[in-house]
């Protein structure tokens, strides 16, 4: 499980393609999982249900059917994500991790009118 579909294949796939951040840059979302993910020692699965729980996120199971309980959904797309922020990564690079099984998409989008 994780983070939605941020699984530990996924976390994986997008950690071994981090690089550093630039010197002065504050470390972005996966830096900061990356890191303290390792420090704690735990599983990722235990880990990623951990932060989510003390900030309070949703799978996202959940927000598409409270979204669709007052929406008519009309596009439902799942796709890549992380790639903007992974180095030397595409967006194709990405949407073939997907395709191989390799990473969860974690894009979403979502496209309704008043139901």
């Amino acid at each position: 499980m994780g983070l939605g579909g941020f699984d530990e294949p996924t976390a994986r796939w997008c950690f071994a393609r981090l690089t550093p951040p630039a010197p002065g840059v504050e470390p972005g979302w996966l830096h900061k999982h990356q890191e303290r993910w390792a420090a704690s020692g735990q599983t990722w699965d235990a880990y990623a249900r951990a932060w989510a729980s003390e900030e309070g996120l949703h799978p996202g199971e959940a927000i598409l059917r409270s979204l669709d309980a007052r929406f008519s959904r009309r596009l439902h797309v799942e796709g890549p994500y992380y790639f903007s922020d992974l180095a030397d990564t595409s967006e194709a690079e990405e949407q073939a991790a997907i395709n191989a099984g390799l990473a969860q998409a974690g894009g979403i989008r979502y496209i309704a009118t008043r139901a």
